[in-house]
């Protein structure tokens, strides 16, 4: 069986590991269009992969929202994390719902 990546939202760019995937083919769940998937390396369950090339400085997209900005070139099948990705959560901390923890600032302005 192939290890299993989900894809929350469809304007996502990156999906989240559902097992451990070692590099190789995987099955892509969710909104997916994009055709297969191979994983370029190792990555654990939890940790994104992303979905599409991503240019230095380009936006990563994950629960419809921006999470954060490529530090370097990504490319489709590539483990996304603090290696090669510069996170929003600082900045975007301000913009949650008090209460519900809700993004406020999905309008796409901001994506």
């Amino acid at each position: 069986m192939s290890a299993r990546c989900f894809q929350i939202h469809p304007l996502d760019n990156v999906a989240t590991l559902l097992d451990d995937a070692p590099s190789g083919p995987l099955a892509l769940l969710g909104n997916s269009t994009g055709g297969p998937l191979s994983a370029r390396e190792s990555i654990a369950r939890g940790h994104k992969i992303a979905l599409v090339d991503l240019a230095t400085g380009s936006a990563v997209l994950k629960f419809g929202v921006r999470i954060g900005r490529a530090t370097r070139p990504i490319a489709r099948g590539d483990w996304v994390h603090l290696h090669n990705l510069a996170s929003d959560v600082d900045l975007r901390s301000g913009t949650l719902d008090l209460h519900t923890g809700a993004p406020t600032d999905t309008d796409s302005a901001y994506v």
